[in-house]
């Protein structure tokens, strides 16, 4: 297996599961933390109670996170048929992971704007997941730049050492 096949395989495997975190998070973790002491089901229904449609709220929130994976696996073909370079493949998924920090500030609206009418909660982020997939998404956006200067100084090095 080549280097470029790891590092899109990895990277595929990487934003699909910062996609399945923004998910788990947004539909349950988040809605659990925001009302303590109610079921998952009583949290729904009284979204439901008040004339909001949680349904609607999951499918923006599954929809978001798809789209994300659906980047992921578009990029990792892409970049295994146009046979690219494994660090351009690193960056194009490190800039989707960056990118998923709108993705979870998205998702956020969908089920957590309910919540908040439903149960008098403040908005926001209610527990530590948020927080992990921003700080991945700014690591990602950090790594971008160390990658390319990484590769530049690789690709400088070979070619002082041929010349």
């Amino acid at each position: 297996m080549t280097a470029r096949t790891v590092v899109a395989v990895t990277g595929a495997l990487v934003v699909t599961a910062y996609a399945a975190l923004l998910a788990v998070d947004a539909l349950v973790l988040d809605p659990l933390a925001a009302v303590p002491g109610k079921s998952l089901a009583q949290v729904y229904a009284g979204i439901d109670a008040i004339g909001m449609d949680s349904r609607q709220d999951v499918v923006g929130v599954l929809v978001t996170a798809g789209i994300g994976v659906a980047l992921a696996v578009a990029v990792t073909v892409i970049a295994l048929w146009k046979r690219m370079p494994a660090p351009v493949i690193a960056v194009c998924h490190l800039a989707l992971l960056a990118l998923g920090a709108v993705a979870t500030f998205q998702s956020g609206f969908f089920l957590g704007m309910d919540v908040a009418d439903a149960f008098g909660v403040a908005g926001g982020a209610h527990g530590p997941w948020a927080g992990l997939l921003y700080g991945t998404s700014l690591a990602a956006l950090v790594a971008i730049p160390a990658v390319l200067v990484v590769t530049m100084v690789q690709t400088l090095r070979r070619a002082r050492a041929a010349a």
